[in-house]
């Protein structure tokens, strides 16, 4: 943790990094992934003296997104991720379409 860091943050720091580590990350990829996830939280809130853009103009926080760009790898996005495009679009028959339909319906 940075320095001059609230209690607040050491805590979100443990508690991400103990979240990681009973996902089945080692050790080293717990911290990186709680020192990133606080680190963008500092940014947000106005904490750290310096942002990057995406820091703060990021619709979503890191708890928010909990991981959904993270399904952009083998499969790609997941049938919740699909379903939830496609209600966006007003698509006719999503509800009983699959994951490969919804993809087709999507155009993907």
């Amino acid at each position: 943790m940075p320095a001059g860091s609230s209690a607040k943050r050491e805590r979100q720091y443990e508690h991400v990094k103990e979240s990681a580590k009973q996902r089945g990350e080692s050790e080293k990829r717990a911290k990186e992934i709680a020192a990133r996830t606080v680190n963008k939280e500092r940014a947000r809130s106005g904490e750290s003296r310096t942002a990057s853009r995406t820091s703060t103009q990021d619709p979503k926080s890191a708890s928010e997104r909990g991981g959904e760009r993270s399904h952009s790898g083998a499969q790609g996005p997941t049938k919740g991720q699909l379903y939830a495009e496609a209600q966006k679009k007003n698509i006719e028959g999503r509800s009983s379409m699959n994951k490969q339909e919804l993809r087709r319906a999507l155009g993907r």
